[in-house]
This record gives C-alpha cells, structure tokens and sequence, in this order.
C-alpha cells in the first residue's frame, strides 16, 4: 500500500504481485478505482462501482500520464471518458 498525494488529495496505491506482473489499483478517497487492465470493467458495472482502467503500465505514475482506455457506468456520471489520463480521471473521482 502506497500512499499517493495529487493536488491536495491522498489517493491510496495497491500492487498485488502475481506470477508474471503485478496488478496495480488506485483508490480515491470517497470510493473509485483507477486501475491495470488487470480489473475487469464487467465486473466493476455488475456491483456498480466507479472504475476507469489504463493499460501498458508498470507503476502507480505510469498510470497517472496513461490515457484511460475503458469505463464503468457509474464513472460516465462522474464525467470519466476514456481518452482523459488517469490523473483526470482521479480528479473526478473527488
């Protein structure tokens, strides 16, 4: 567990290692996730929570500059669009 400031803000890192990478996830404080291509968005829909996924990545600011590249349907009402790196996407997570 790592602990990640942005703008004022205290985001919580996760690395789970598995075999062959590590599943990377980033918690905002009033619940969402920002996470690998690991985390299934499928899944994050059937429980209805916040989730926007990255891909290519390999550390928690990897996946701050990377473009956000799938949603949840609750992270479209938060106004998270793949395209907005996941600092942006964090950002509207707050």
């Amino acid at each position: 567990m790592k602990k990640i400031e942005l703008d004022g803000f205290t985001f919580t890192g996760y690395s789970i290692p598995t075999t062959n990478v590590a599943m990377l996830v980033i918690s905002a404080p009033k619940g969402g996730m920002l996470a690998c291509g690991y985390i299934s968005r499928e899944t994050a829909d059937k429980f209805g929570d916040v989730l926007a996924t990255v891909r290519g990545v390999n550390s928690f600011d990897d996946m701050l500059s990377a473009n956000v590249c799938d949603v949840s349907q609750e992270a479209k009402k938060l106004g998270i669009s793949i395209g907005m790196t996941g600092r942006e996407a964090l950002a509207k997570m707050l």
